[in-house]
């Protein structure tokens, strides 16, 4: 009698604990989420800044910033496997949640195997209970909260994890909500949840790790009494715990093990299956290569090593016969998942596929992970670059790589291009590049020109590109003067601009989700950022829950290029990087000035299709208009086009009319096999180039 008393009056008070920590944790969420939306009411000017966003709407039922359809859930869309299976499983055995309340009726692109390349697909959103063995879930959860938090919080968690590993038997405690992790599971429910596992934001992680503190510290309690009622049975337990410590540590180490059956057996008798949990903290840390693969698409890595000893990923969609080649190059701050990510339809690289295209994706230098052949190189000797290193080291190396791919393959594969001279390209590559991507490529041709170096491209699509950029926002000016000022200190401390730590990397990426489930704290934050930025409407919000932003690596940005880029826009020139000194500036380029790449725009002798946005505040049409201008005066066939876009509406939204116009541009490149011609004025002359990586600034 005294014990379930006991029973009783600790599960009532651990239910009435946890109603009382969740409701409390949910209004001040609620309370942060109104105060947010006051704010965004109040804000001048936001109904141009979230216009831009796809899916924003101020209405009664707030919805922020959304990421890109695909990626809603932590899971493909277009994942033709799991939209069968969910129309097919049966109701009983899985617990389904709607994506959005409203999304009935939205149409989703189909996957490459379909006949049409769009198909009209109603969103299922679903989500899977998963019943974890909970002191897993202590030892996981704690590892993402802060770390002070995490320090304290794991005293009375790994008391309890010790007493609960021998103490506890095979069912739950009485008022437990958490069942045995003894259960059967189908075989199709854990193929569901291991596709479609949600990624969890801040604010559910501190649901679930409050709710697990108080189930173990509520288990403690009433092991404790239990032992003190029943001191028979605390005798018994410590003579099973002292005997079956071994077994009962291999156990534990070797993970969980569940009975499983699978559906459709005609005998499904239970069988055990070990299950590990080591992607418990639930973030999405998806590559471009799980992205393509997913939505049915052939997907080729290629490791790259430029000549100063980077190793660079470039990636592939390949179509092995094709003669038509496009080069994908992103811009600051992105890598090639920006190519893909608004899924099949609306994606350049799926689109370029589609369209014939063998297509490569490729990734500057600067990832957090510092991928390099001297595996001890320094945090600083690998962040000192600037946008030179990516024009003369990165793009040659990846497109010479290409080009020996590309020969290698067609002349096996179609022996009478064998036939040809080597100076003939048996095929035709074009290139499509963003923002800094742009600028890099535009170096590039220009310094290969001047080195009388083949640059091998045919056609050059540029998307806002950098390289002007005295017509920007007053920050910008400000950043310029404080790089330029604050350089000779900030460069030996400050080597490169990233989130240093897995911890704060995955922090953000929960952030991310919690902006999208709490739409009026993401439209402020989407509307501070773009203030910050001069009111440029892209979706900033959206982007920093894109999977290269994850806990594992993301792509950074030296202090170089971004001194690089002030000193751009403190000169009114589109130039090379300037080493602050006579000396080293004549070693690199043969005079005390760096080269002025505005010059020498006559060398180019392949067109270039240049596109701006006229809600691009970070890099203006004026700016785009001035490389226009100038090409054209120094006799380049060149094109300008303007859409209504911001900056990052180029690669991360889906505009169906800029993929059509790009198309359009590509399909106007000529059969393989003309060859170019030098262009020079004349009076100008080539400078001679040297590269130098030692030379310090």
């Amino acid at each position: 009698m005294i014990q379930r008393f006991v029973d009783d009056v600790l599960a009532v008070t651990k239910e009435s604990v946890k109603t009382f920590t969740y409701e409390s944790l949910n209004n001040v969420v609620r309370l942060i989420n109104g105060l947010s939306a006051l704010l965004l009411t109040l804000l001048p000017g936001r109904g141009s800044v979230l216009e831009g966003v796809h899916g924003w709407e101020l209405r009664p039922t707030f919805r922020g910033p959304r990421f890109p359809r695909w990626m809603e859930n932590g899971v493909s869309s277009f994942n033709q496997f799991i939209h069968e299976l969910s129309v097919d499983s049966d109701d009983s055995s899985l617990d389904y949640s709607s994506g959005e309340e409203d999304g009935i009726g939205n149409e989703y692109p189909a996957t490459p195997s379909s006949q049409s390349s769009r198909g009209s697909r109603s969103r299922s959103g679903f989500h899977v209970k998963n019943v974890w063995h909970w002191t897993e879930r202590i030892r996981s959860i704690f590892l993402w909260i802060l770390l002070p938090a995490k320090f304290l919080l794991g005293i009375p968690f790994r008391t309890f994890h010790f007493f609960f590993i021998k103490w506890s038997g095979s069912s739950s405690s009485p008022g437990s909500p958490w069942p045995s992790i003894k259960r059967v599971h189908s075989h199709k429910e854990h193929v569901v949840h291991s596709t479609t596992d949600r990624r969890r934001g801040v604010i559910e992680d501190l649901h679930l790790a409050s709710e697990i503190f108080i189930e173990s510290a509520f288990e403690m309690v009433h092991k404790a009494a239990h032992f003190i009622l029943s001191p028979l049975d605390t005798i018994r337990t410590l003579f099973r715990w002292l005997w079956s410590w071994s077994s009962c540590e291999r156990d534990h180490d070797a993970g969980v093990i569940v009975p499983t059956a699978t559906l459709g057996d005609d005998d499904p008798v239970p069988s055990e299956r070990t299950y590990t949990f080591h992607q418990s903290l639930n973030t999405d840390a998806r590559t471009c290569q799980d992205v393509i693969t997913e939505l049915g698409y052939p997907y080729e890595a290629i490791r790259v090593v430029t000549n100063d000893g980077y190793v660079l990923l470039l990636e592939r969609i390949p179509r092995r016969d094709a003669r038509k080649v496009l080069y994908l190059q992103h811009g600051i701050f992105d890598s090639s998942m920006g190519w893909v990510s608004n899924g099949v339809v609306g994606s350049p690289a799926f689109a370029a596929f589609d369209q014939g295209y063998d297509v490569y994706l490729g990734n500057f230098r600067g990832l957090v992970s510092r991928e390099h052949v001297d595996k001890n190189i320094s945090s600083r000797q690998y962040w000192k670059y600037s946008i030179n290193e990516h024009a003369m080291e990165d793009i040659p190396a990846m497109i010479e790589k290409i080009h020996e791919v590309k020969t290698s393959e067609l002349k096996l594969s179609q022996p009478e291009l064998a036939e040809e001279t080597d100076s003939d390209q048996p095929f035709k590559l074009c290139a499509l590049c963003h923002s800094m991507g742009g600028a890099a490529m535009l170096m590039y041709v220009i310094t290969r020109r001047i080195e009388e170096k083949p640059h091998r491209l045919s056609r050059l699509v540029l998307l806002s590109p950098a390289g002007f950029h005295d017509d920007a926002p007053f920050i910008f000016t400000v950043i310029e003067n404080l790089l330029l000022l604050l350089s000779p200190l900030l460069a030996p401390f400050v080597p490169g601009l990233y989130i240093p730590t897995r911890f704060f990397r995955m922090l953000l990426n929960k952030l991310a989700r919690d902006f999208h489930h709490y739409p009026a704290v993401g439209g402020l934050v989407q509307t501070v950022v773009s203030y910050f930025l001069g009111g440029d409407s892209s979706n900033w919000v959206g982007v920093l829950g894109i999977p290269h932003y994850n806990m594992n690596d993301m792509p950074g940005v030296s202090f170089r290029v971004g001194l690089h880029l002030a000193q751009m826009k403190h000169a009114k020139k589109f130039r090379m990087f300037d080493y602050g000194n006579a000396s080293l500036n004549m070693e690199a380029y043969g005079s005390p000035e760096p080269l002025d790449l505005g010059e020498y725009f006559g060398l180019f002798d392949i067109p270039v299709d240049l596109v701006a946005g006229r809600k691009d505040q970070v890099i203006r049409p004026t700016m785009v208009k001035r490389y226009y201008k100038m090409m054209k005066d120094a006799g380049v066939d060149v094109s300008f086009n303007e859409f209504e876009y911001a900056h990052l509406d180029f690669t991360f939204s889906h505009r169906e009319e800029l993929l059509a116009y790009v198309m359009s541009r590509l399909l106007l490149v000529g059969e393989p096999g003309s060859k170019p011609k030098l262009k020079l004025k004349p009076s100008q002359k080539v400078p001679k180039l040297r590269r130098n990586d030692k030379l310090d600034g």
